[in-house]
């Protein structure tokens, strides 16, 4: 089992999303953020099982899809780094990914 840690920026982009939904729907705001946080809890026992970013094409860095997002992730020896959560719509910068190393 891995340690799933999150940077700053995946939790100012989460706060962002969070902020927008609660426009309209405040308690769906914080069920979204529940879901999206036990989503990557779920790395720690199955740090593989999302997919390589085919923007970035490194098998360290890695997705998984949750509704319309998409939760990238870096493998480390012995913890998952959650780099950012991203809207699938909005072109991912592959540069903002790799300079967070």
């Amino acid at each position: 089992m891995v340690r799933v840690s999150w940077t700053i920026q995946a939790l100012d982009d989460l706060d962002a999303i969070c902020e927008f939904i609660a426009r309209d729907v405040p308690r769906y705001a914080q069920v979204f953020a529940l879901k999206i946080f036990e989503a990557a809890d779920r790395l720690e026992s199955f740090p593989l099982s999302g997919r390589m970013v085919p923007e970035i094409g490194k098998k360290e860095i890695r997705e998984i899809i949750f509704g319309d997002y998409r939760i990238v992730y870096r493998v480390l020896k012995d913890e998952v780094e959650i780099i950012t959560v991203h809207h699938g719509a909005k072109l991912l910068d592959p540069q903002k990914i790799i300079t967070s190393d």
